[in-house]
């Protein structure tokens, strides 16, 4: 699971545009806590420990321990805007959890033993379809990433939800259909070639 991460944080005196240009031009990111039927709380975090933060790849699904007011929140990023140009953050939202909170987060995936799948060792592409896992899981114990082991897998498999073993308490967020992750492909080069065969094929027959 994704170790929870500190944030310390103050409170934000004024609210509006103005005074969020003058936050960021200080170096400090608005943001909002809401949510656990509390009142919203504005505050701004400092720019250079939220992006050393993002940087971890795992921002988004740990627990934040934001620092306010002499007091500790436990959340949970639900959104981080960032600037179109510079891509620098200038918003953030972060939800409140409750004790023994229920939550749905997006969890990467990663794949093991591509060296023991006959149809990657001939060649063959792993098409990946999803990179992440909507998975509904208990707050504290959200998983870090989905290993998704692919010992044996051929050409023109597919790898969908209900192949994957996910860790105790967490489920797909996603449960009307069993979709698919990731496909093995045959390269392009060996697709043309046996099209060219079938072609040739068809013409003498």
């Amino acid at each position: 699971m994704s170790d929870a991460l500190n944030l310390p944080a103050e409170l934000r005196e004024r609210a509006g545009k103005g005074a969020s240009r003058e936050l960021r031009r200080n170096g400090r990111v608005p943001a909002v806590i809401y949510g656990g039927n509390e009142q919203p709380q504005t505050i701004h975090v400092e720019e250079k420990l939220l992006m050393k933060q993002l940087m971890t790849g795992h921002f988004m699904n740990s627990i934040i321990q934001v620092g306010v007011g002499g007091n500790t929140v436990r959340t949970l990023p639900k959104d981080v805007a960032l600037h179109p140009v510079s891509g620098r953050p200038v918003h953030v939202d972060f939800l409140r959890l409750a004790r023994d909170a229920t939550v749905e987060v997006a969890v990467p995936v990663v794949f093991a033993n591509e060296e023991a799948s006959p149809g990657l060792k001939r060649g063959g592409v792993l098409n990946i379809v999803r990179h992440e896992l909507e998975l509904v899981c208990d707050a504290d114990k959200i998983p870090s990433e989905i290993v998704i082991d692919v010992t044996g897998v051929e050409v023109g498999d597919s790898i969908h939800i209900s192949a994957v073993t996910l860790p105790e308490g967490a489920t797909s967020a996603i449960t009307d259909r069993d979709f698919t992750i990731a496909t093995i492909v045959a390269p392009s080069a060996l697709k043309s070639s046996e099209g060219e065969a079938e072609d040739e094929a068809a013409a003498e027959g």
